[in-house]
């Protein structure tokens, strides 16, 4: 029985409150990713550091088109989304509390 992988949806911050949203399969591996990119993309340029929204999907098609729904919305709207779930904006990769 082959093992359903999970789709993830994502929303990163820094210091001084820079969104950015992307889609993985892994987001461990993603996290890693986004710091050693260094200056050379948006990521690093911005020191995005903090994992403070995620979404699992099922299935890769649909996390897609919810990364370019969220994409597509303006901040505040985001924002809420993010308050909604996580009001201190914590990063999720920490120890819950």
């Amino acid at each position: 029985m082959s093992q359903r992988k999970t789709y993830w949806v994502y929303i990163l911050t820094n210091r001084s409150g820079t969104l950015y949203v992307g889609v993985t399969n892994d987001l461990e591996r993603r996290m890693a990713e986004h710091a050693a990119s260094g200056d050379e993309r948006f990521t690093g340029r911005y020191t995005l550091d903090r994992l403070i929204y995620a979404e699992p999907y099922p299935d890769i098609r649909d996390a897609i088109a919810r990364e370019k729904q969220l994409k597509g919305w303006r901040r505040s709207k985001k924002v809420s989304l993010i308050n909604a779930v996580n009001p201190t904006w914590r990063d999720l990769r920490d120890a819950p509390g």
